[in-house]
């Protein structure tokens, strides 16, 4: 199962930034795939929070059209939404102690955290994911 990070869904959708058309192409070709891809409601939420925000260098999205672009993901056949188990709170830990986290590394591990949960491989651009045992996780830009 393909877990999607946020960086990947804010890039695909920021047209100022330096990895918008590889995004793009990427997310275009998950969503369009077979391949099961999760979207944690952590991902979500961060995109929302980002493209929504007035800040925002590239194109701001209204919450309606951000709105509109999270049901057409939620569309496709391929695409669930994760949310954590009733045991997350154990491979939470873990991953904050293991993966030494402490600050704005703990939403990494959230997230590792949940990747582990479902048998994901968490897609992002993130290198400090790098830090959490046991996570599978790739840079579809490179």
């Amino acid at each position: 199962m393909i877990v999607v990070d946020a960086n990947l869904l804010i890039y695909a959708y920021d047209t100022a930034s330096l990895h918008y058309e590889k995004s793009r192409d990427w997310l275009e070709g998950v969503f369009s795939g077979i391949e099961p891809t999760a979207l944690p409601w952590q991902s979500v939420a961060a995109f929302l929070r980002v493209m929504t925000n007035p800040k925002l260098h590239g194109r701001q999205y209204s919450l309606n059209e951000a709105g509109d672009i999270i049901e057409d993901w939620m569309a496709q056949s391929n695409v669930r939404i994760l949310a954590p188990s009733d045991d997350h709170w154990v491979q939470f830990r873990r991953m904050m102690v293991e993966g030494q986290a402490s600050g704005p590394l703990i939403s990494d591990a959230e997230l590792a955290a949940l990747t582990i949960e479902y048998g994901g491989v968490l897609y992002t651009t993130d290198r400090d994911f790098a830090r959490f045992p046991g996570l599978r996780w790739k840079n579809p830009l490179v």
